[in-house]
């Protein structure tokens, strides 16, 4: 059997990590494209075609697409309709990391009647996080509460934000500024984005959480009806979220996003010694009783390949790389819209990706 071939758009941090597990599993033929020439020869590497390319302009992307098993997105959400909309004309199975729910809606749309699969929503959260929530709501009779919590953070938090960019800062104040979805008391609710704040510690270090959009992905729908409360909310470590609202909310940067961004970007540094933390806690009623069942998980940063790679970078992209091997696997419906939550949770982490999660 031939070499799966896969067509990874964007060589950004998260596209390194992708290209690293993929080409250096020996399966897959990997061509990367992006229009930044620069951070393409970054990737460079045996069995890796890089491929210089506007994605904006639809005929070459296209062109492009053909031929490859499957196009992989990790370019900033708002280019998902274009390139969801190429990989269906191109006849490739179509996976993303978008946790923008708008986006989201229009693969939905592609996927419809499609003989090929759309698999959005892929990393952290939207993506593993769900996986493991349903896996554990799956194991009750009745349905109370699924609460989940991710967080990626430095390990030595040194600014009054107690912060570093880890990903994506377009992605970053998505989620600060978008309205949220929820399950409250059985009804679907727009909920604010950093607003219902919470306390909680794990193995003894406190932090706090607070409403985010797009981490729940499709949970909301799948599980509408079945569930009292339902809920995703982004961890940091206390005090952050107060400064961040008086940037979103007070000084209305929220409103001038591209000048929230050059702050952020100018003030806060990268890091690649970080923690993403993983929780989830579901409870409801199991022969008769009510019970809670959690899971629990923290991923350190780490050496592959003779490099090391942040946390974020790790849990990201083992879970569109995870996702890619499961379907070509047989593992994942080859047609129309795939959920995150339709991948067993035992399948992914037995996977040679998903163990990094392990």
């Amino acid at each position: 059997m031939g070499k799966r071939r896969v067509l990874l758009l964007g060589s950004g941090k998260i596209g390194a990590m992708i290209t690293e597990m993929l080409a250096g599993s020996g399966d897959y033929a990997v061509t990367v494209a992006d229009r930044d020439e620069a951070a393409l020869r970054r990737l460079a590497r045996d069995g890796v075609e890089l491929r210089p390319l506007d994605v904006t302009d639809q005929a070459a992307l296209i062109e492009t697409v053909r031929g490859h098993d499957a196009v992989m997105s990790a370019c900033p959400y708002t280019l998902t309709p274009v390139i969801a909309e190429a990989a269906k004309a191109g006849g490739a199975h179509y996976f993303d990391l978008t946790e923008d729910v708008e986006s989201t809606r229009r693969v939905k749309q592609l996927a419809e009647g499609s003989p090929t699969a759309f698999v959005p929503q892929c990393g952290l959260a939207p993506g593993f996080i769900s996986i493991a929530a349903y896996d554990l709501a799956r194991r009750f009779d009745d349905l109370r509460d699924v609460h989940m919590r991710v967080g990626a953070l430095p390990l030595y938090p040194t600014n009054a934000l107690k912060y570093n960019l880890t990903w994506s800062t377009d992605g970053l104040i998505n989620e600060y500024c978008n309205p949220c979805e929820a399950i409250v008391d059985g009804h679907l609710r727009e909920v604010m984005a950093l607003e219902g704040d919470e306390a909680f510690a794990l193995d003894g270090v406190t932090y706090e959480a607070f409403n985010t959009s797009g981490g729940l992905g499709t949970l909301c729908e799948t599980l509408q009806g079945r569930v009292r409360n339902l809920d995703y909310k982004t961890v940091r470590y206390p005090g952050h979220r107060d400064i961040v609202r008086m940037l979103v909310q007070d000084l209305r940067l929220g409103e001038r996003r591209e000048i929230l961004k050059d702050v952020l970007e100018a003030a806060v540094p990268a890091t690649n010694q970080d923690v993403v933390l993983i929780f989830v806690s579901v409870s409801g009623t199991r022969d008769g009783r009510l019970m809670q069942e959690s899971f629990a998980k923290k991923v350190y940063s780490r050496d592959i390949g003779g490099r090391v790679w942040s946390a974020i970078q790790v849990t990201t992209a083992a879970g569109i790389c995870t996702m890619v091997d499961l379907l070509l696997d047989g593992r994942l419906p080859d047609h129309g819209f795939v959920r995150q939550e339709q991948a067993a949770l035992s399948d992914f982490l037995d996977n040679r990706f998903g163990r990094h999660y392990a």
